[in-house]
């Protein structure tokens, strides 16, 4: 069983960048992909960003592309998202998760979800 530790929120200015990462453990998390996940206050948790096992393949919300990067390093355990040219619209708590289903952008097809961490993002 994967556990996944989220870290890297924060309080940022608008137009400004954090860099949030997800530890995980056990010897099975280069087999998976995994996925960033965020709820703001009163809505549904939407997908932000994924990547497969590999790191050869990456997907991203409307939301966020051109402004977000996913990445992993395997070898640390690690997967990352560079969050850059943040807007308040950004502010959520911020979830990590492994893929286990079918969809890439589904919440529903992911397992294992950490504790989040919190990014606001002030005007």
């Amino acid at each position: 069983q994967v556990q996944l530790v989220e870290s890297g929120g924060g309080l940022v200015q608008a137009g400004g960048s954090l860099r949030l990462s997800c530890a995980a453990s056990g010897r099975t998390f280069s087999s998976y992909a995994m996925g960033w996940f965020r709820q703001a206050p009163g809505k549904e948790r939407e997908f932000v960003a994924a990547i497969s096992w590999s790191g050869g393949s990456t997907y991203y919300a409307d939301s966020v592309k051109g402004r977000f990067t996913i990445s992993r390093d395997n070898a640390k355990n690690t997967v990352y998202l560079q969050m850059n040219s943040l807007k308040p619209e950004d502010t959520a708590v911020y979830y990590c998760a492994v893929k286990r289903g079918l969809y890439y952008t589904d919440s529903l097809s992911f397992g294992s979800w950490g504790q989040g961490t919190q990014v606001t993002v002030s005007s």
